[in-house]
């Protein structure tokens, strides 16, 4: 699985800045390319929908499979997820989505149920949701997948 947010843990937990966002993203695609290089990536399955919606959960409830990787991020739009589709269409791999589906109450409601340095602003989960598009075959995915949570 690949999750931006794990490259932003500290030995004192998780610490989000802008800077160290953009060098999470920086490394969660440096370690997409080195995994798709490799040759051994049958399938990416791109994991979107709102902070809190349950992605997480939702990935570590799949049985695991040889050759599928996950990427575990919000990517509210279309323009977010396109480098991820385009970076697994160079190399030939197919490219499935999976919304998951949560009303914006739930995901609040699960956020602040969060440790302190997990929580995501109330504002940034917000503006996720009004941001929001769901995920089409239009944009490049082989597959698109909702999931009710």
């Amino acid at each position: 699985m690949i999750d931006p947010d794990a490259f932003l843990e500290t030995e004192a937990g998780r610490v989000w800045t802008p800077e160290r966002n953009a060098e999470a993203w920086r490394r969660a695609f440096a370690a997409l390319r080195d995994q798709l290089k490799a040759r051994t990536v049958e399938r990416l399955v791109v994991v979107c929908g709102l902070q809190g919606a349950g992605k997480s959960f939702w990935i570590a409830r799949q049985e695991p499979e040889a050759g599928t990787v996950y990427v575990d991020a919000a990517l509210p739009g279309a323009r977010h997820r396109a480098p991820i589709i385009d970076c697994a269409r160079s190399y030939g791999i197919p490219v499935s989505a999976v919304w998951i589906r949560t009303p914006l109450g739930r995901a609040l409601e699960r956020n602040r149920q969060r440790p302190a340095d997990r929580c995501v602003p109330e504002a940034s989960i917000r503006s996720v949701d009004r941001l929001f598009e769901p995920p089409t075959p239009g944009e490049g995915f082989a597959t698109v997948r909702i999931v009710q949570a």
